[in-house]
């Protein structure tokens, strides 16, 4: 289907447009975007292939120019001449908004460079679909994609777990069961939701508790946006110290700094910061 759309006749800003297309559906695409990609000389990429299923049906006819991972950096020289010479080029990612997550950063960085126009065309986005429905704290911390290294991922997560706020991911389903383990080690008391196949028509949204969280069965399909909650702290407040927390706080003040214990115990017990820093001084201003 085509719509029937007039667009505007008057000239198009020359430079680089990034353009979001729609994460599964493909009625999610906006009339500006499909303006400038029919406008644009070129379109480059991540897989022509993706592409040309959405350009087919809404009747988008310009040169098409594959530009993914481990091409984008020998393609650079060439989109620049043309850039600089006049083309309005837009960059498509396979889905949702380009440059987040997906080739484009070494592109817009080189165009800041040499002051070419860059202007978004703002659509879908994995991220905000799944963040508006999540329930979890607006305030919120994208990390993307996991590192390979096991290494690096259990480092990453553990930084992130001290954030309080909600935390997004992408994760392959693929590697989603070797995940979940880390996730419940590092994420206990939390929530989680995991978006699969969004806006597609076997659209599934997973929630559950982090602790009853069990990894799945059968072998998932597609990328998966999850979302962790924020901590919750609503108990830590009315807590107080019991005797065998005073006891390790003071055989803990032996060998360890007032925030390290401060942190440890946070992290561990249902106690506010405040009552394990203040017992801390008290039993320091005694010595």
């Amino acid at each position: 289907m085509v719509i029937n759309y007039k667009f505007d006749n008057k000239e198009t800003k020359k430079g680089l447009y990034l353009v979001s297309t729609p994460i599964g559906n493909l009625s999610d695409i906006t009339l500006r975007a499909i303006e400038i990609l029919k406008k644009s000389d070129y379109i480059l990429c991540e897989d022509t292939r993706i592409s040309k299923k959405l350009f087919n049906r809404y009747e988008i006819k310009p040169k098409l120019i594959s530009n993914h991972k481990f091409n984008e950096t020998k393609n650079l020289k060439n989109i620049i001449k043309l850039l600089l010479n006049g083309s309005i080029i837009s960059l498509v990612s396979d889905a949702g908004t380009p440059g987040i997550s997906d080739p484009g950063a070494i592109l817009i960085k080189e165009c800041v460079k040499k002051n070419i126009n860059i202007i978004p065309v703002p659509g879908p986005s994995a991220l905000t679909t799944v963040l508006s429905i999540s329930g979890f704290s607006e305030k919120f911390f994208f990390y993307g994609f996991f590192p390979e290294k096991k290494k690096d991922l259990i480092t990453d997560l553990q930084i992130l777990s001290n954030l309080n706020s909600s935390l997004v991911f992408f994760i392959s389903s693929k590697k989603i069961n070797k995940i979940i383990p880390l996730i419940k080690d590092n994420f206990s008391g939390r929530k989680i939701l995991i978006g699969r196949e969004m806006t597609k028509f076997f659209e599934e949204f997973i929630r559950s508790e982090i602790d009853k969280l069990d990894t799945f069965d059968k072998e998932l399909k597609g990328e998966l946006t999850v979302v962790i909650s924020e901590r919750d702290n609503t108990k830590k407040s009315s807590q107080i110290l019991g005797e065998s927390d005073k006891v390790n706080i003071k055989k803990m003040l032996k060998k360890f700094s007032i925030k390290e214990i401060v942190k440890f115990m946070s992290d561990n017990r249902k106690i506010s910061k405040k009552i394990i820093y203040d017992y801390c001084l008290k039993i320091k201003n005694k010595k």
